[in-house]
């Protein structure tokens, strides 16, 4: 069933939701309140909001669908695959994303005797990500002012909840953005692995485990206390950046909190996952900082069961790094190893709580 959109928008309404979305504080339930509000406004059904790292490949895609009928209803239905694979996204909607990077302009392309319609997303003069939905006939000149605005409108506001869940010194994530989208993160990564399970493993090579490690800066206290504090606020900089291209884009990695950082990493065994956290460890090890020399950190990992609370995962990971720095640091340590090998007790379930 088709929807066709009114003639003339009602005014009132989009305000409401343009107030309602700007209202909000999470930047994953803002990108759900833009689909909401272009929805109805278009008389759609369905639409996908594509977003796209720096270097222009789609990391993640939000797809909403509410009920024919029901322009105003709050209950919808919100799939996002994150990290999707090339060859599971439809060949014409590739070529539909693809023109519009080209000609950095909204794009339509015949489909079944529908229109597939799509317009960039833009923040700060680079792309972002796409909106894009089907429908049986073309976008007006007015609709397509009206929803450059709100896309517009949108980005500003993402833009400005994004950069308050950013550390402002080294641009990683910060530790608000942690604790604000522990949950949710914990949401996701158990989707991820439910999806992974359905899938053919000849035909895709997705993780089907995940982890989290606690990173720490060695002896960060005495580079500040011998070097200064600018000295010390580079070797966090530059230690962010080394671990950023240690770690994969798709890895989640935050400062978590004065020399410490932690990073949430797929990986499809402990294996895999030990290499990873010891790249990067070896990444800073191997760097010459300057007026420093080398720096080292120490961390502690443990699978990312998402049975478990994951502030209890934050612990035990914890609990392996100070075991990494008691050893003698720059080192990286796994949590279950230790307690099998007896040199940590494990972790009581809801015996902690770290916020």
């Amino acid at each position: 069933m088709k929807l066709h959109a009114a003639s003339t928008p009602d005014l009132s309404h989009l305000l409401k939701e343009l107030g309602n979305m700007t209202a909000l504080r999470d930047t994953f339930l803002v990108e759900q309140s833009l689909l909401r509000t272009l929805c109805p406004l278009l008389g759609i059904t369905k639409s996908c909001l594509y977003r796209v790292d720096n270097k222009g490949a789609i990391m993640r895609i939000l797809h909403h669908a509410r009920a024919p009928g029901h322009d105003h209803a709050p209950h919808s239905l919100d799939h996002v695959e994150e990290f999707p694979q090339e060859q599971d996204i439809p060949a014409l909607t590739r070529e539909l994303l693809d023109s519009i990077r080209v000609l950095g302009q909204h794009c339509v392309r015949a489909l079944d005797g529908n229109f597939l319609i799509g317009f960039p997303l833009y923040g700060n003069g680079e792309l972002r990500g796409y909106f894009v939905f089907q429908r049986d006939h073309k976008t007006s000149a007015s609709e397509n002012a009206i929803v450059r605005g709100i896309l517009d409108v949108f980005t500003n506001y993402y833009d400005l909840l994004d950069n308050s869940q950013r550390d402002q010194l080294t641009g990683l994530l910060n530790r608000y953005s942690l604790e604000t989208n522990l949950d949710r993160i914990w949401s996701l990564l158990a989707q991820r692995l439910q999806d992974n399970s359905g899938k053919d493993s000849r035909r895709t090579a997705l993780p089907h485990t995940y982890w989290l490690g606690v990173l720490d800066i060695d002896f960060f206290k005495k580079i500040n206390d011998t070097h200064g504090h600018i000295i010390g606020d580079e070797v966090l900089i530059m230690t962010a950046r080394l671990l950023e291209q240690s770690f994969r884009q798709s890895d989640l990695l935050y400062r978590f909190g004065g020399e410490e950082f932690i990073a949430i990493i797929a990986a499809n065994d402990l294996e895999s996952a030990t290499r990873s956290f010891e790249r990067a460890r070896k990444t800073v090890e191997e760097f010459l900082f300057p007026q420093i020399g080398h720096v080292t950190i120490s961390g502690g990992f443990c699978g990312a069961d998402t049975l478990v609370p994951p502030q209890e995962v934050i612990h035990r990971a914890d609990s392996a790094l100070y075991a990494a720095k008691a050893a003698g640091r720059n080192r990286i340590y796994h949590y279950d190893t230790l307690v099998h090998t007896g040199v940590l007790k494990e972790v009581q379930s809801g015996a902690i709580d770290l916020f």
